[in-house]
């Protein structure tokens, strides 16, 4: 038998209205009696990039938000009665918070009702990006650049809503040739009120860079640095902006979540040959070379790397899963200490199936050419539902737990694949249905969405660039050279022909592994957990053995998560089911945010959340000491257990609401 593996929320039933509770109060939380806060931001949009950060967040967390784009024409008038009105007698207000480029982002008219508002409904703004001048609170001390710097949060940010980071924040400095963030140290003015919530300090200055400044029965977030949306310090400080904004309580809710899957366990894997530039048993040619690398050899874990992984899990309590192909175990035969080692422990891990042999599930392939191409003829369903179920067989009959509704097809093959194979392999789906599949994974470097294949779903994987091919250190760092320097530096030139994607590098030395790579591929998948982005990453059984060099990448994302969140906001390791769940989830809670069939509000210390369409599970974030409530049938309330999970400092969780259905939450008092 050949292989050719290749790079590739719950309350009682109310009996007349259905409706369960959840109590909310917090002195700081509750507006003056009997006024109604919709749970809604309102976002003044110029195009910065301080309110694009803002609205990329809020869209992460699923916070419910209304944008207007100021300097188009005919856009919405602020007015009070664009942002207030009664109902049923109580005044509304129809926003919890304001997002504004600055200060002075409005003016006139429009600048008074904005006021009048957020001092009647004591409604906080946020100011997304100015300098340190005295209509913010604040005189200037310093401004400059702030690459690599350190922010502090101040014990009046950590209560104030950044509770769920451990201190210190570095900013930004990913290319030292490039300005990256520019910012300006402000220290409060003579007689203002100006509290920092999170301070910087360079050059031996210091002082506010985010802070709240009250004025005139206001309250405004003064932030004076800048960020994107794609800057890791944006993304870990801008739950805290959130959570500032709102009081705390908010449609929406934050994870950071962190899985990795290891592939083709039980297979060998082929290895990179550093003197050709080419995979052994892939792309390599034996007739050119024979003597240089033994073209027999491969790379497969040994029973000592499989204690490693236990130990990893161990230390950092995270499961690896396991994404196995158990034609790999019967080829090496009776007796084969791999298997033995993985079956003794196979309750360590979590098992994915990823068919029997992992052959190429797509189109069959054409390798007479360069890059091969496809043939006119497909992989039938046969073979696709053949691979599938004696993988579970094999697994079943080794006492392996599986979920038979996963799988990871060979180099997610079966699934479109530009540009040889622009459309599934039609076999796919049938088989997919045939086998009870569900969730299939996808390469999110291709397909970053969701999708349906029959009755499955695609979940995204992040592929990391510590190779398939690759066990020591050497290998990885020759790889990672030929594809990342140009053809003058002895590279592929990879890097120059796809300049959008991939950007050249100067040719790194033994040093680079620990010194680039690993800070590199640890900067990239750290943001992957820190945007709220559940899906897995992947890495192969190759990279386990010999070197194990996928260690030291998990080592360091995990090690720079730790020293930037409290132990209160841990990573949260799902399973593969669960990620697609979790995607079905958020995309559910954005159609039904985006039809405008969800209702929520703050009332008498109350959150009321009405349901006007279907079903729909709803995230939501309170602080601690929210209750859930049933409602008696003369409108009292009865029982009432803690809502939510804890996270971050705070509770959350995502709640079904029927159809035309309400639930109630009531705030600590």
């Amino acid at each position: 038998m050949k292989f050719r593996v290749r790079r590739r929320i719950v309350a009682g039933a109310l009996a007349l209205v259905g409706a369960a509770g959840i109590a909310l109060a917090q002195p700081a939380l509750a507006a003056a009696p009997k006024q109604r806060i919709d749970l809604r931001v309102l976002v003044l949009d110029d195009g910065s990039t301080g309110i694009d950060m803002l609205r990329a967040q809020l869209d992460r967390e699923g916070v419910p938000s209304t944008t207007v784009a100021l300097g188009t024409e005919g856009r919405p008038q602020i007015t009070a009665a664009y942002l207030a009105d009664s109902v049923s007698g109580t005044r509304r207000a129809k926003f919890q918070g304001v997002v504004v480029p600055n200060e002075s982002a409005v003016a006139g008219a429009e600048a008074t009702a904005l006021a009048d508002f957020e001092r009647e409904f004591k409604i906080r703004q946020i100011d997304a990006y100015t300098w340190a001048n005295p209509a913010v609170g604040l005189d200037l001390a310093w401004s400059g650049t702030l690459d690599g710097a350190a922010m502090t949060v101040t014990d009046a940010g950590k209560a104030a809503g950044f509770g769920y980071l451990a201190g210190t924040v570095r900013i930004d400095d990913r290319d030292p040739q490039v300005i990256e963030s520019y910012g300006y140290l402000g220290k409060p003015a003579a007689g203002a009120t100006f509290t920092p919530l999170v301070t910087g300090a360079t050059r031996g200055a210091n002082g506010s860079l985010l802070g709240v400044y009250e004025h005139d029965g206001r309250e405004e977030l003064v932030v004076t640095l800048a960020a994107n949306r794609n800057q890791t310090h944006a993304m870990e400080l801008g739950h805290g902006l959130v959570t500032w904004l709102t009081r705390g309580v908010h449609l929406g809710i934050t994870r950071n979540f962190f899985s990795v899957h290891i592939d083709d366990v039980f297979l060998p894997d082929d290895r990179w040959d550093t003197v050709h530039n080419c995979t052994v048993g892939d792309d390599c040619n034996p007739q050119r070379d024979p003597a240089v690398l033994p073209y027999n050899t491969t790379i497969r874990m040994t029973p000592d790397d499989v204690r490693a992984a236990i130990a990893w899990q161990r230390a950092n309590g995270v499961k690896l899963d396991m994404v196995f192909n158990g034609g790999g175990s019967v080829e090496a035969g009776a007796g084969d200490p791999l298997t033995s080692a993985y079956l003794t422990n196979k309750a360590q891990f979590r098992w994915i199936n990823h068919t029997y042999e992992h052959p190429y599930l797509g189109c069959v392939q054409d390798f007479s050419v360069t890059p091969w191409r496809c043939t006119t003829q497909w992989v039938s369903q046969a073979d696709i539902t053949a691979q599938i179920r004696n993988n579970a067989d094999w697994a079943r009959g080794r006492g392996i737990a599986i979920d038979a509704a996963e799988l990871v097809t060979g180099e997610h093959s079966g699934l479109r694949t530009l540009p040889q194979m622009p459309a599934d392999n039609p076999n796919l789906a049938p088989a997919l249905n045939a086998t009870g599949i569900r969730y299939i994974a996808s390469d999110a470097s291709r397909e970053q969405a969701a999708r349906a294949v029959g009755n499955a779903t695609t979940v995204p994987r992040f592929p990391m660039n510590i190779y398939y091919n690759v066990a020591t250190v050497a290998e990885e760092v020759d790889e990672y050279n030929w594809i990342y320097t140009s053809r003058a530096d002895g590279g592929s030139g990879i890097c120059e022909a796809n300049p959008a994607t991939s950007t050249c590098i100067d040719p790194l030395d033994a040093s680079g592994f620990r010194e680039y790579i690993v800070p590199t591929e640890a900067r990239i998948a750290y943001d992957h957990v820190v945007s709220g982005n559940p899906a897995p990453h992947y890495a192969h059984q190759s990279n386990l053995a010999e070197d194990r060099v996928l260690y030291p990448v998990l080592d360091a994302i995990l090690a720079r998560y730790r020293a930037t969140y409290t132990a209160a906001t841990p990573v949260v390791n799902p399973k593969f089911a669960e990620t697609a769940q979790q995607n079905a989830r958020v995309a559910a809670w954005r159609a039904a945010v985006q039809n405008g069939s969800i209702e929520a509000y703050t009332l008498d210390g109350r959150v009321t959340i009405v349901n006007k369409g279907a079903t729909v599970d709803v995230p939501l974030t309170t602080p601690n000491g929210t209750k859930l409530v049933t409602l008696s049938l003369l409108g009292l309330e009865v029982g009432g257990g803690a809502f939510g999970d804890a996270y971050g400092g705070e509770r959350s969780a995502w709640r079904s609401v029927p159809r035309n259905g309400q639930q109630l939450l009531r705030l600590p008092s």
